[in-house]
């Protein structure tokens, strides 16, 4: 039997075919650091050779689903030089591996967001098959206002949801949305009371996993091709942009604004 609660920050409990993912760094609002990101791309990766998880459950603990990217622990990790081009491929290379494990799962999964999703957060939850969210839900794709190109798969999910000029918005400005907003733009299936959010999603996981598994799945691969063939538009330029903001001085003044306490002062450089 796979052992997918080896990693730290990732919690996983098993009810009977359901296999429940808790994103677990609430000290830090489930920010994607120490072996988070690791840890989702293998266990994404070992559901696809496990026929006895039928489906699947990601939330988060504490009083967030994930703020995406850990901007303070950016600021406060020790300087590491690389070259540009190691910076790129870094970059480019983790968000892919992570957005093509997300499309290659089988199973169905289901995010119950409740409290923040935001930036990377905000597109882990939306790049589940099943959107739930709490009453207190805040998402946003947060790159741009910390300097960042809104490359790791923001354009991929946001778009499919919802009119191309919202999302367009949406994208640029890093504006919140409320979870009955994203129900009402598409973002989200549900809006829930926070009390019921997490076993309502174990719920659903449960019909859905008590369904015939290669018609669900099949369904789900064929679906997906959608989008495969947008991510084939998007993913790799917008990557590749996220990676050179990372380079930018606009990006080290968003970080380090952020760790300060003071408004960040940009120049486009």
């Amino acid at each position: 039997m796979i052992n997918y609660g080896r990693f730290r920050s990732i919690l996983a409990e098993r009810h009977d075919q359901v296999l429940v993912l808790t994103l677990n760094r609430p000290d830090r609002l489930n920010a994607v650091g120490d072996d988070m990101h690791e840890g989702l791309e293998a266990i994404l990766a070992d559901l696809h050779n496990d026929s006895d998880i039928r489906a699947v459950v990601l939330q988060g603990a504490g009083r967030a689903f994930c703020v995406g990217g850990d901007v303070k622990g950016f600021a406060e990790a020790p300087v590491v030089e690389k070259t540009p081009y190691q910076t790129m491929e870094m970059v480019t290379r983790s968000a892919a591996n992570l957005i093509d494990r997300f499309l290659d799962v089988p199973q169905p999964i289901i995010s119950a967001v409740h409290g923040y999703a935001m930036g990377l957060g905000a597109t882990l939850a939306l790049l589940c098959d099943v959107v739930l969210v709490a009453e207190d839900a805040q998402i946003a794709d947060t790159h741009v206002p910390v300097g960042l190109v809104a490359g790791d798969g923001g354009a991929l999910a946001w778009p499919l949801a919802m009119p191309l000029g919202a999302a367009k918005y949406y994208l640029m400005t890093g504006e919140r949305i409320s979870g009955t907003e994203a129900v009402r733009l598409g973002l989200a299936l549900k809006t829930l009371p926070l009390t019921e959010l997490q076993e309502q999603a174990l719920s659903m996981a449960q019909r859905m996993a008590a369904l015939p598994p290669l018609a669900l799945q099949g369904t789900k691969k064929t679906l997906n091709r959608i989008l495969r063939h947008r991510s084939q538009l998007v993913t790799e330029i917008g990557l590749q942009l996220e990676a050179a903001t990372f380079l930018s001085a606009d990006h080290k003044e968003a970080a380090g604004s952020f760790v300060e306490k003071r408004q960040p002062v940009f120049h486009g450089r």
